[in-house]
């Protein structure tokens, strides 16, 4: 066994061996890329002389292992460094796209906690019985259906068969919150797997624990239904939902820019379509490494939020 501190200083080195292995793998993968932004920027000018004038001036005929060394000090002082499109710092772009993508975020993870946790209690209140089977088939049904399929069904049935909402955020700018229907589809999209896999495991956690010695010793006692449900058993079958939701946030990191494509939203996702397109390697490269950072360390936080839970399953880690 092991005590927290030499679990956590393990878990915080694990950590920082990832995060420099997510830095070689975005530098490896964007070096990968078929072309690159001087061939980009040349334009209708697609001139073999003008494009190796602009990838010199880019510094992008000096060796690779060169240029990963200048980023990497780089990023250690907080540089991610600048576009080559544009001459901005790549800080700019993401200070430009962070307030859509927190904002779709943030309202995924307020709806997701009271719908994902209030349909698994649901079902599990009602185990065996129809209410049951309906929010077990209907979380399965919508959880195998892919993110960008089931925005493109969400956006032919509202938007242009029924006309109740927008089919994108084009025209809105970044402003969302005063266009708050730009925000319905979008936000569906981003909650619609996460909800269910989250009261799933509501659901299997609250029916173990109601089946538990302790949970049947309070209703020996007299104790309301209601209350060993909410005070006794909810609070037993936390510890896998605490751990999906924490992996939900890291999740979103992703699934947003899903949405982003799909509704126009001027977030990190569009951003980083954009620098694709553009091959504007720096941009690409410090979005991905801010991407690549935040899952390692939600993940530590999945990790710390599950050994607190279960703390004997922690300890033997």
């Amino acid at each position: 066994m092991t005590g927290p501190r030499s679990w956590l200083a393990r878990r915080l080195l694990l950590g920082v061996a990832q995060t420099a292995a997510v830095v070689l793998l975005v530098f490896g993968l964007t070096e990968a890329l078929p072309g690159d932004a001087a061939v980009a920027l040349a334009g209708d000018q697609p001139d073999p002389e003008r494009i190796a004038a602009i990838r010199e001036a880019m510094d992008l005929d000096r060796p690779a292992h060169v240029r990963l060394a200048d980023w990497a000090a780089g990023l250690l002082h907080g540089d991610l460094g600048t576009s080559l499109a544009s001459g901005r710092p790549v800080a700019t772009y993401l200070a430009d796209g962070f307030g859509p993508t927190l904002l779709l975020a943030a309202l995924t993870v307020a709806l997701l906690v009271p719908l994902g946790v209030g349909l698994g209690v649901l079902a599990a209140r009602h185990e065996g019985r129809l209410v049951d089977r309906l929010v077990s088939s209907a979380t399965l049904g919508v959880y195998a259906v892919p993110e960008f399929a089931f925005g493109v069904l969400l956006v032919t049935v509202f938007a242009l068969r029924l006309g109740w909402l927008p089919p994108t955020a084009v025209g809105y700018g970044t402003d969302l919150l005063a266009h708050p229907a730009a925000l319905v589809l979008p936000v569906l999209v981003l909650l619609s797997r996460p909800v269910c896999s989250l009261s799933r495991l509501v659901r299997a956690g609250l029916i173990d624990t109601l089946a538990s010695p302790y949970v049947a010793h309070a209703r020996r006692y007299g104790v309301p239904g209601t209350r060993v449900t909410y005070a006794h058993a909810l609070p037993g079958a936390v510890a896998p939902a605490a751990q999906q939701l924490v992996r939900t946030i890291d999740w979103l990191v992703g699934g947003v820019v899903v949405a982003e494509a799909l509704f126009v939203i001027p977030g990190l996702g569009t951003v980083l379509m954009n620098a694709v397109a553009e091959r504007d390697v720096p941009v690409v490269q410090g979005l991905a490494v801010v991407f690549g950072v935040s899952t390692v360390v939600l993940n530590l936080g999945a990790d710390l939020v599950a050994r607190r839970f279960a703390p004997r399953a922690g300890a033997a880690a």
